[in-house]
Order: C-alpha cells, then sequence, then structure tokens
C-alpha cells in the first residue's frame, strides 16, 4: 500500500453497504481493507468481490483503518460510529445521523473530542440536478417536494419521514435563507404500524412556505423539487435527472428557459469522493453532523406532529 492512501472500511454491507464498500475500492488513494457485517457470510460474500477481509465485529478495526462509512439499521449508528470517532477516524455515516436528537449530539461531541471529521448520508446534495438549481437560486419565495415510493421491506426500522422525507426535508433548509418559524403536518399508517405517507407545510420568518409530501406505498417513484422566486422558478425531476429553469428578461419583458439532463451521474460516488477529500485534508464535508441533527430535529418533529394528530383523530371516532 502506498504510504498516501486512506485506508477505509465499510461497516454493515446489506442492500446499500456494499455500494458504498464498491466506490471506496475504486476510490483514488483509498485501499479497502475490510468490510464489516453481522452476517459473517455477508461480510464474506461482499469481500471476496472486494479483495479485502471480512469481519463480523467492528472492534476488529481497531488501529486498522482511517475512515469507516457506517451503513448500518440507523438504531446502532450511534454504537457503531462512536468508538471509531473517539479514536480519531473520519465516519460517514448514513442518513438519518441517529435515532435520537441526544444520540446525534453524542457524535457530533465525539467528532469534535477525537479530531475526526463527521459526514451524513444525505445523498441528494449530491444530486447534480439539484446542485445545478442551488447554485442558480437567489432567494427562495415557495418550494414544493414531492417523493414517492413504492413499498419495500427494506427501510421500515423507521417511518416515512425518516427514511424519505427527511431528504427534502435536508434540501429545503439548505435552500432556506431565513429561520424556521413554524411547521404544520398530518400523514397516516397504510401498510405497516409506523408514518406511511405524510404531508408537512414548513414557513420560514422571511415568509417562505414549503409544502413537503412523502409516500412509501405509491405505485411510481417520484422526486420532484420546484422552487419559486421573485423572478422566475426551477423544477427538478431528481429521478430523472432534469432541471429546467425559468426566468423574466428584466431588460427585455419575455421568458427565457433553459432545460438541462443530468443523464452520468452517480450520487454515491460524488459523496464517497467527498467525504474522502474532506478527510484528506480538503475541508468540511458538503453534509456535516450539525447538518444531519438540523435535518433529524426537524423529521422528529414533523413525526410527533402527525403521531398527535392522528390521537386526536382516533380520539374522537365513534
Amino acid at each position: 500500500m502506498a504510504k498516501n492512501k486512506l485506508r477505509a472500511a465499510v461497516v454493515g454491507v446489506g442492500y446499500l453497504g456494499q455500494f458504498h464498500a464498491e466506490k471506496l475500492a475504486a476510490a483514488p488513494g483509498v485501499e479497502l481493507v475490510a468490510v464489516v457485517d453481522a452476517d459473517p457470510a455477508r461480510a464474506k460474500s461482499v469481500a471476496a468481490k472486494l479483495g479485502c477481509a471480512a469481519h463480523d465485529d467492528p472492534r476488529a478495526l481497531a488501529g486498522a483503518v482511517d475512515l469507516v462509512c457506517v451503513a448500518v439499521p440507523t438504531p446502532r449508528h450511534r454504537d457503531v460510529a462512536l468508538p471509531f470517532l473517539e479514536a480519531g477516524v473520519h465516519v460517514l455515516v448514513e442518513k438519518p445521523i441517529a435515532t435520537t436528537l441526544a444520540e446525534a449530539d453524542a457524535l457530533i461531541a465525539a467528532a469534535k473530542k477525537g479530531g475526526a471529521l463527521l459526514a451524513v448520508g444525505h445523498l441528494q446534495r449530491f444530486n447534480p440536478a439539484f446542485r445545478a438549481l442551488s447554485a442558480a437560486l437567489g432567494r427562495p419565495l415557495y418550494i414544493e417536494c414531492e417523493r414517492l415510493a413504492g413499498f419495500k421491506q427494506r427501510g421500515i426500522d423507521v417511518d416515512v419521514v425518516l427514511d424519505l422525507m427527511i431528504h427534502d426535508l435536508d434540501l429545503v433548509l439548505s435552500m432556506a435563507r431565513s429561520e424556521l418559524a413554524h411547521v404544520s403536518a398530518c400523514g397516516f399508517h397504510v401498510l405497516t404500524d409506523s408514518i406511511d405517507i405524510a404531508s408537512v407545510r414548513l414557513e420560514f420568518a422571511d415568509g417562505c412556505v414549503a409544502n413537503l409530501s412523502a409516500s412509501r406505498v405509491s405505485q411510481q417513484p417520484v422526486r420532484k423539487l420546484r422552487v419559486f422566486q421573485a423572478d422566475g422558478y426551477a423544477s427538478a425531476d431528481l429521478q430523472a435527472g432534469k432541471l429546467r429553469l425559468v426566468r423574466r428578461d428584466a431588460r427585455g419583458g419575455g421568458i427565457a428557459e433553459v432545460e438541462s439532463s443530468y443523464d452520468d451521474r452517480d450520487e454515491l460516488r460524488a459523496e464517497v469522493l467527498d467525504f474522502v477529500e474532506a478527510a484528506r485534508g480538503g475541508g468540511a464535508p458538503l453534509v456535516g453532523g450539525e447538518d444531519g441533527r438540523q435535518a433529524l430535529a426537524l423529521a422528529l418533529e414533523v413525526g410527533r406532529l402527525v403521531r398527535a394528530r392522528l390521537e386526536r383523530f382516533q380520539a374522537v371516532q365513534p
């Protein structure tokens, strides 16, 4: 191994974690030294494909890695990531950062104390259509987000707010130019005992309003984002990688439209490379621990409001 190569590992190589491992194995200046999974057979299978070691206990990586990607189920994020951060190992943890704000705070504090980077896997920040929209954005007046998915058993350890809507909550918070002033929400159980569909309205102190809807019981996947401002609007299809910008021409009085497509895109690769570059000394990751905490705090509040509304609804049923 070259001296300047970063030693990397992935903890949790289920559906998403194995893709993290593949991106790290292909990243320049990185050596994937191991994968870890509670299922030894799964760890060995992924390790055999990528030419690295396999373990069933994260403690086996002590002193052997510079950075890790943590893709275990959300309830285990804190317990898995904390020892690495305390040891000064850089960590990219999948979203949501944790299940509670106390757990998120513990991870952020450990990263600061250990001198380690903490990145959070809010993948849609790396969508090129969103990045182009964000770069062209002025002061948003109205934001509309729609994120629909078909039902899958994977991911039901958390509700739809923490599973899907948190992506758009993070995007809206990254675009907002003002403090959040008011939140209202509703949602329902459909195929699980948790929240499967939710709708949220966010009002910011400067007058900007955002409406978000998310469902994991829909027939077709949809990931759409529309942003309106004083001189025009932007419409992004994050699923298809398309962006439409419509602007008023202040000089000629006409309307100018630009459409862009981003067919060659790999958001996970961009996320992993951003993390690797930050770990190499290139600055902070695009989505850090504080960003992950902010999105989690809002998602938890949305969930609380939805459950409170459901309790009131059930209380008045005959």
